[in-house]
């Protein structure tokens, strides 16, 4: 398996399809998933003619399962690492979840300034905090996240399973058209990956303040996300994303849920296509 190993020891697997000299596009996975979640998308743009590239986050997937460096700091460090081992430029980077925060902080500390990247896109995004605090009141409350922690390390295996068969993809609602093997494909995934490394990457997504992130990216970054979200709320997400981008183009999507690239592909492709070529 193509690895690269990271200043303190981590190996971390990648995928990169397509020719070399073709414009590269960086699929960053969100928790507790790994870069199988973007086969449909690195399919599709694989087609289109562009070069694919997508890593494991360490601890997750077939990248080393680890002790530390589960945070957003190590998260865009491994991502640049990947980055420079491939030698991306005039890269399109592509986040979900808790990769469009690693996709922030990438951007704003290494691609950017390494001159790197061409443009972002964010969606189902964490930044800028999940976290309720005082200065974010509309923010998740802690309660909700150690309710995370407590289901994964009570039974991780059956918390996969209710997690993706019901608010994920949105498969809770009424009329919902529901995939069992988009089902069992996250929790294949989400099992893969480390038990330890999944429960303090909770900490990672939800208490990392990326207001400073946002704000220093100035590549054209495209925010998508579905006003039926029900794990990352859209009001603190990306409407505030949207504001603190110095270059920013939003899109909310009725009724589409969290995983929404893959329970509506056809229409987030198409999307990120046009935003890609424009």
């Amino acid at each position: 398996m193509p690895t690269v190993t990271t200043k303190d020891g981590i190996e971390i697997f990648y995928k990169d399809w397509g020719p070399k000299d073709a414009q590269p596009i960086a699929f960053h996975h969100g928790w507790p998933l790994s870069s199988d979640d973007w086969d449909n998308q690195m399919l599709f743009f694989l087609a289109h003619g562009y070069r694919v590239v997508a890593h494991d986050r360490r601890g997750h997937g077939r990248s080393t399962q680890g002790y530390a460096g589960h945070d957003m700091d190590h998260y865009a460090a491994d991502a640049s690492a990947v980055a420079e081992h491939l030698d991306l430029r005039n890269a399109i980077h592509i986040g979900h979840s808790t990769g469009g925060g690693q996709v922030a902080r990438y951007v704003a500390q290494y691609g950017v300034p390494q001159g790197r990247v061409a443009k972002a896109v964010l969606i189902s995004s964490v930044p800028p905090l999940m976290l309720k605090t005082e200065n974010n009141p509309g923010g998740t409350p802690i309660e909700v996240f150690d309710g995370l922690r407590k289901a994964l390390a009570d039974n991780r295996a059956q918390f996969y399973v209710d997690l993706a068969s019901g608010p994920f993809y949105g498969f809770n609602r009424p009329g919902a058209k529901i995939s069992q093997g988009t089902i069992q494909n996250w929790w294949r995934q989400g099992m893969i990956g480390g038990a330890y490394a999944h429960y303090v990457g909770i900490k990672a997504f939800s208490e990392t303040d990326q207001t400073d992130d946002l704000k220093a990216i100035t590549v054209p970054t495209f925010v998508m996300q579905g006003d039926d979200d029900q794990i990352v709320p859209y009001k603190d997400a990306s409407l505030l994303q949207a504001k603190l981008l110095k270059n920013s183009t939003l899109k909310i999507y009725p009724g589409y849920p969290h995983g929404m690239m893959t329970t509506h592909a056809d229409a987030i492709n198409a999307d990120l296509l046009a935003f890609i070529r424009s």
